[in-house]
């Protein structure tokens, strides 16, 4: 991050103590493509989700329930992946031709949520 970007976030940061009001609106329109990617993955990982529950119910082996439980966790985070790539290409760009930094924390905060 350059030091004028550093500067302008610190300007913007809610640790500063001047109001600041953004009007800014992102409407979330994405097309019917991205969304059937996004549900399709969700519901893979549902479907799989549902299958380890039968696994644990039928007292499968519990290394089989942990490698099937990885392959949950993976397909979520691929998942996340997605729709952080299609928010960036889309509701990221748009924020940073509209200098709405309140958007870009907050896509910062969800990162955060999501990493943990």
């Amino acid at each position: 991050m350059t030091d004028q970007n550093k500067d302008t976030m610190q300007k913007h940061s809610p640790e500063h103590s001047h109001s600041h009001s953004h009007s800014h609106s992102h409407s979330h329109v994405h097309s019917e493509e991205e969304k059937k990617a996004v549900v399709n993955r969700i519901s893979r990982a549902i479907g799989h989700l549902d299958a380890v529950r039968r696994m644990v119910q039928n007292d499968a082996d519990c290394s089989d329930v942990l490698i099937q439980l990885a392959a949950v966790r993976s397909a979520i985070n691929n998942t996340g992946k997605v729709v952080l790539k299609n928010h960036m290409n889309h509701c990221i760009i748009e924020a940073v031709e509209e200098h709405d930094i309140e958007a870009i924390e907050k896509l910062n905060q969800a990162i955060d949520k999501f990493m943990k």
